[in-house]
């Protein structure tokens, strides 16, 4: 660990948030972390542009740059937008190498981040990931991040638990799109989120949704809100086509992740894979029921005093594989009738 950082007063720090939609979620105490440490220097996060509406309203960025660097132009552009900045710290939460780079050829002073994947010569300094048998050891993500402030010697409060906000307008949408659909204030609303951007590994089929939908319906007068992301249209379809319950498909309205927080806020409930929005619920204080199979829960075991994560123990997992070339025992294995049980339990114990 160095002390050099504390002898650093920078006026601009950049930092490159995670590419997951819900590693930025578990990313959040660290942005806090860095604000609470640098009140006065101009924070900027650069982000993927899908990314933005997840952190656009909280109080931790003076800027949000989005990161189109696919192509080599817009590499390049990027470099010189990073480097019109004149940042003196740049902190790097994803574990790439070019991540590093961006932050490096941008003119950076001091760079850090976690030493691995090529990259030490890139930074100034960084924690190595823990490793056990010559493997790295999973740890919660949230902690995964904050080490990084740890070794930077920056002082962290004890409160671990991710955090998002929504502006009043933002809320205004949500509550315009909440009238639209019929919900009141006095309903009870129950959201369903059955895609996955990793893979099809990570989705518990839809016809069990559709099964869940009616098994929700007949034990609470609720509301069902199904959400629905870019290229899961069909799983949405598949599942209001199957299911005998009434469910509000929200996927014709493209609903972006900035208004998908207010929707997820007025739930009661949400049922999902283990995908992003299962992070927006314990964010924002929603009871949760977590569907996992092929990734490993070391790597999301925390604040979890609102969710319930069903699992089953396999040979076969975690695999990490995006499709599974078996015959997906890991999620078909979970009845839609254990999920209603782990819902009824969930909501008991609240």
């Amino acid at each position: 660990m160095t002390s050099e950082n504390t002898r650093i007063q920078p006026d601009t720090i950049l930092v490159f948030c995670p590419n997951w939609v819900g590693d930025v979620v578990m990313a959040t105490p660290t942005f806090r972390c860095l604000r609470q440490n640098y009140p006065d220097a101009r924070l900027i996060g650069l982000i993927r542009g899908y990314a933005k509406g997840v952190v656009e309203d909280a109080p931790w960025f003076d800027q949000l740059i989005e990161i189109n660097d696919k192509s080599w132009r817009g590499f390049v552009h990027l470099v010189y937008q990073i480097r019109s900045l004149k940042a003196k710290l740049a902190v790097v939460l994803p574990n790439t190498f070019r991540s590093a780079l961006l932050a490096r050829l941008g003119g950076a002073r001091q760079i850090y981040g976690y030493r691995r994947n090529g990259r030490t010569a890139l930074l100034s300094g960084g924690p190595a990931p823990q490793r056990a048998d010559n493997r790295i050891t999973p740890v919660p993500m949230a902690d995964y991040y904050l080490e990084i402030c740890h070794w930077m010697n920056l002082t962290t409060d004890q409160d671990k638990k991710p955090r998002l906000y929504v502006s009043d307008p933002l809320q205004s949408v949500g509550n315009q799109f909440l009238e639209r659909y019929g919900i009141s204030s006095e309903d009870m609303v129950i959201g369903i989120n059955p895609g996955a951007k990793y893979g099809a590994s990570k989705c518990w089929p839809p016809e069990y949704f559709a099964r869940l939908a009616e098994l929700l319906a007949q034990r609470w007068d609720c509301k069902l809100m199904l959400f629905i992301g870019p290229g899961e249209e069909t799983i949405g379809q598949t599942i209001v086509q199957h299911s005998k319950a009434k469910i509000i498909n929200t996927g014709p309205d493209n609903v972006d992740l900035a208004l998908l927080k207010p929707l997820i806020r007025r739930c009661r409930l949400l049922v999902t894979n283990d995908t992003g929005p299962r992070h927006y619920a314990v964010a924002l204080g929603i009871p949760v029921v977590v569907i996992m199979g092929p990734t490993d829960p070391r790597y999301t075991h925390a604040s979890l005093e609102k969710t319930t994560v069903l699992r089953q123990q396999l040979d076969c997992s975690p695999c990490h594989l995006k499709e599974c070339p078996l015959d997906h025992s890991c999620m078909r294995e979970i009845s839609p009738e254990a999920v209603l049980q782990a819902a009824e339990q969930l909501l008991i114990w609240q």
